[in-house]
């Protein structure tokens, strides 16, 4: 019996203890984040315009995923590749999972066509103006052949801009990364897989370390604030909908 009530005393304690206080956001200095762009074009020149009367100078971090699904991937690609030089504010763009898999399939054809076309490749390509592989995924010919036509659209200069294009950026005590992070690594030492595809544990465990992550890839309704998580990928290319964030000292307000 004794036994028995002092496990039932150890719970009662175990539940009553308080879960710790979410840091405070502190970012410095404060920026500006926006969501997956998906190939939407005419969203991402609206932001443009918005932002430049809503949050003047402030930095602005692109959290990747800007190919695939939606139908203007060359259109933001080169955007973005323009606009980074020329705004008078400092613009960091983020690799997301989608560039990756674009890049693997230059890299690679026959390892990674399949899995890139199955999400949202055909979009990117068709952008580009070149046809799926005559032959289907399984023809190596035919995959090395679609691989050199994208190469010859793209041009080295953009395939040497998405290749070199960070994985994380920081502000403060905010975190920006495409899609998440292990709650186990700190921030300055993440596996590449988790900053690009996410991890199981990323919407479950608060970090302890006092951070922030802001992130997209996992597509919500509204975006989020909450147990040091800031999401804001609201499905641009299906939703009509892409979210910008303003993070600030204490906030965090959306466009």
């Amino acid at each position: 019996m004794k036994k028995i009530v002092s496990r039932l005393l150890s719970r009662k304690g175990a539940a009553e203890t308080p879960a710790p206080p979410t840091p405070p956001i502190a970012p410095d200095p404060p920026f500006v984040a926006i969501g997956d762009i998906h190939g939407r074009a005419d969203l991402l020149r609206e932001v443009e315009t918005r932002i430049e009367t809503q949050a003047p100078g402030r930095p602005v971090v692109f959290l990747g995923d800007y190919v695939d699904r939606g139908e203007q991937s060359r259109e933001v690609l080169e955007l973005l590749m323009s606009t980074s030089p020329q705004w008078p504010r400092p613009v960091t763009c983020l690799m997301g999972n989608h560039e990756r898999m674009l890049l693997d399939t230059l890299y690679a054809p026959e390892r990674a066509t399949a899995r890139w076309l199955r999400n949202g490749g055909l979009q990117t390509l068709a952008s580009f103006g070149v046809a799926p592989p005559s032959g289907g995924s399984g023809d190596p010919s035919a995959l090395l052949e679609m691989r050199d036509r994208l190469a010859d659209a793209m041009g080295a200069a953009m395939i040497d801009w998405l290749r070199t294009l960070p994985l994380s950026w920081q502000s403060g005590n905010v975190w920006a990364v495409h899609a998440g992070a292990d709650p186990a690594h700190p921030m300055t030492d993440q596996p590449e897989a988790a900053l690009l595809w996410g991890h199981p544990g990323f919407h479950r465990t608060r970090r302890d370390d006092g951070h922030w992550v802001v992130h997209g890839h996992t597509i919500v309704d509204a975006p989020r604030v909450e147990e040091g998580r800031i999401s804001i990928d609201t499905g641009a290319y299906a939703t009509g909908r892409l979210t910008v964030a303003r993070i600030e000292a204490g906030q965090v307000t959306f466009i």
